[in-house]
C-alpha cells in the first residue's frame, strides 16, 4: 500500500436517539502510549462491578492487531441468515470480562489494524471498511466522530457508570482539532479527566508538567486530577514530586498504583508487550516463535507461556531458531505476504524448513498457517501491493486474500484426540488445496453442522489452520504437550485469567480511594 492508495468510502452506521444519560462517566488519559492505562481501567472495572455498579470500558480509537470476536454488529444479517459479527480490541474486550458482560463493539467504535509503516486497516463499529494510508485517515477521521459519540451515548443508556480510556498521549495538540479519543471528545462528551503518568518509564514530574504546560486553558480545567502507576519502593521518596507537580499544574494528586506482578497473567493490549517479552525458563519443551512485523493476536501462545513444562521465546530480527528448538509455531499477522518476506529476510524459513528435516514440530495459525501452505495470492491488493508469495510449502494448500473478513466464534474438536476446542476466526483469506483432505480440526456451526478445518501432515508434525485461541482450551492442550513430549500442568486458563482480574481489583482498593474517584465521574 502506498500513500496514494485510494480513500476508503466512509459510510456512518446507524445513529440512535436517547433521553438523559444515565451513567456517570469518568477518563482515564495518559502521558504517553504504555503507561497502563489499559489495565487500569480493566481493574477499576472488575473493582466497581463487584461493588454493585452497572460498568461499561469504552475507548474511541484503539490502533492493535491484537482484536476480539464481538456478537453485535451494525451490519444486517447475510441471506442465509448468519449474522455477521463485529470486532474490537483485545484491551476493550478484557474490559468487558471484567464487566461480565459480552464485548460490543460500541466499546471500541474505531479499531485501526497496522498493516504497513503508513497505513492500516479501518474498522468501524466491527465493520472493516478497507485499507486507510495514515494521512488520508488523519483528514478523515473527524467524521467519525457522530459515530464515536453515538457509541459511547449508547453504553450511557445503559450503565451506571461507564470508564473512558485515552489513547497514546493527551497532549498531542498538533492533533486537537480532529482528536476522536482524548481531549476532543472528552469535551464533546463532556468528561472529566484524570491523567495517569508512569513511574516506571521515569520522567514522570517532566510528563505530567509537559501535559498541563501543552494543553489550553479549557483542557486544563477538565483535569481533575493525576494518578502515579507502576510505582515500586518508597513513596516518600517521591511523595515531594507530587508536591511540585500540584504545585505547577493545580491538579490535585489522586493516588499512586504500585506494580502489579499479576499484570503478566492478562492478555497484552498490542505488541508493545512484545518489546520486553516475558519468556519461560526451566522447562522441558522449546517452543519459539519469530517476532514478525505484523504479528496479530499474539496472545494465543499466553496459554502455553502459563504450563511450567514449557520454554517459550519470541526469536527477534537479527537472530536465528535454535537449533534445540522442539515447535515453531508461526503466529498470526495482519500483512501475510510481507511477513513471509520477513521470514526469508531473516534466514527463518531455511531454519524451519531444517527444523522439520530434524523431525520437529511447526504449528500455523491464521496467517502463519497460510504461510506454511505453497503461495499466498492477494490479486487486489487486500493486504499490500497485488502480487502472490511463496510460502514454505510444508502443507499442500493454497491462499488467495479476499475481501470479505470471516469473523465468527465457534468450537468443535481436535481431529486426532477428540478433545473440544473452542476460539474464534478473523481472517480475509480463503484456504484451498489436497491438503484439506487431512484436517487438523472438526468445527461445528451455530446450526450444529460440522466442518473440517485446517490440515495435518501424514506424519502429524506440521499442522496448522484459522482458529484463534485452541491452546485456550485446557483437554486440547494438556492432549497436544503430552504428544510432544511434555507435561502437562492441567491449568485451567480461563479460570486464572478471572482470579489475575480479581487480584487486579483487589490491588486497584488497596491503593486508589475508589469513593473518591467514583465522586469524580460525572
Amino acid at each position: 500500500m502506498t500513500d496514494s492508495a485510494p480513500t476508503i468510502r466512509l459510510e456512518l452506521p446507524p445513529l440512535g436517539t436517547y433521553g438523559p444519560r444515565r451513567a456517570r462517566a469518568l477518563m482515564i488519559q495518559g502521558t504517553a502510549s504504555d503507561v497502563g492505562k489499559s489495565l487500569l481501567v480493566a481493574g477499576l472495572c472488575r473493582a466497581y462491578t463487584r461493588r454493585g455498579l452497572v460498568v461499561r470500558p469504552f475507548k474511541a480509537q484503539n490502533m492493535s492487531n491484537n482484536a476480539a470476536v464481538t456478537a453485535d454488529t451494525d451490519v444486517p444479517p447475510g441471506p442465509d441468515g448468519e449474522q455477521p459479527r463485529g470486532e474490537i480490541g483485545r484491551a476493550q474486550a478484557l474490559q468487558a470480562r471484567a464487566c461480565g458482560v459480552p464485548p460490543s463493539i460500541h466499546m471500541n467504535p474505531v479499531l485501526l489494524k497496522p498493516q504497513t509503516n503508513i497505513g492500516s486497516q479501518v474498522v468501524l463499529r466491527g465493520r472493516a471498511l478497507g485499507n486507510c494510508p495514515a494521512r488520508v485517515y488523519h483528514e478523515m477521521r473527524q467524521g467519525l466522530m457522530p459515530a464515536v459519540l453515538d457509541s459511547f451515548e449508547r453504553l450511557c443508556a445503559e450503565a451506571d457508570l461507564v470508564l473512558v480510556e485515552g489513547a497514546g498521549s493527551g497532549a498531542e495538540i498538533y492533533l486537537r482539532h480532529c482528536d476522536i479519543t482524548n481531549m476532543h471528545f472528552a469535551e464533546r462528551a463532556d468528561v472529566p479527566v484524570v491523567v495517569v503518568g508512569d513511574l516506571d518509564k521515569g520522567g514522570t514530574m517532566a510528563s505530567l508538567v509537559g501535559t498541563w504546560l501543552l494543553l489550553d486553558q479549557a483542557d486544563r480545567d477538565r483535569v481533575v486530577g493525576y494518578l502515579v502507576n507502576k510505582f515500586r519502593g518508597d513513596f516518600s521518596l517521591f511523595e515531594p514530586a507530587c508536591n511540585t507537580i500540584t504545585e505547577i499544574t493545580g491538579w490535585p494528586f489522586r493516588g499512586m498504583v504500585r506494580w502489579f506482578e499479576g499484570a503478566s497473567r492478562l492478555p497484552a493490549e498490542d505488541s508493545l508487550a512484545l518489546e520486553r517479552p516475558a519468556e519461560t525458563t526451566g522447562g522441558t519443551l522449546n517452543v519459539v516463535i519469530p517476532r514478525l512485523s505484523r504479528v496479530a493476536n499474539f496472545d494465543d501462545m499466553d496459554p502455553l507461556a502459563a504450563e511450567p513444562s514449557v520454554n517459550l521465546r519470541w526469536i527477534e530480527p537479527g537472530h536465528p531458531i535454535p537449533a534445540e528448538t522442539d515447535v515453531v509455531i508461526l503466529p498470526g499477522s495482519k500483512a501475510t505476504r510481507a511477513d513471509l518476506d520477513v521470514l526469508r529476510r531473516e534466514g527463518w524459513d531455511i531454519d524451519i524448513l531444517a527444523h522439520v528435516r530434524r523431525g520437529g514440530r511447526v504449528v500455523g495459525l491464521c496467517a502463519g498457517y497460510q504461510m506454511l501452505g505453497r503461495v499466498v495470492r492477494d490479486p487486489r491488493g487486500i493486504e499490500g501491493e497485488p502480487g502472490e508469495t511463496p510460502g514454505l510449502g510444508l502443507l499442500d494448500i493454497e491462499t488467495e486474500i479476499g475481501a470479505d473478513k470471516r469473523l465468527i466464534e465457534i468450537a468443535g474438536r481436535e481431529q486426532q484426540s477428540g478433545c473440544r476446542i473452542s476460539g474464534y476466526e478473523m481472517h480475509m483469506g480463503r484456504t484451498t488445496g489436497p491438503g484439506l483432505e487431512r484436517p487438523w480440526l472438526q468445527l461445528e456451526d451455530d446450526a450444529g453442522n460440522v466442518h473440517p478445518e485446517g490440515a495435518i501432515t501424514a506424519d502429524g508434525r506440521v499442522m496448522g489452520g484459522y482458529l484463534h485461541g485452541i491452546f485456550g482450551a485446557d483437554e486440547f492442550r494438556a492432549h497436544w504437550l503430552e504428544q510432544v513430549g511434555a507435561q502437562a500442568a492441567r491449568i485451567d486458563f480461563e479460570a486464572r485469567i478471572e482470579a489475575a482480574l480479581d487480584e487486579l481489583a483487589d490491588h486497584i482498593e488497596r491503593c486508589l480511594d475508589l469513593d473518591a474517584l467514583l465522586a469524580l465521574s460525572r
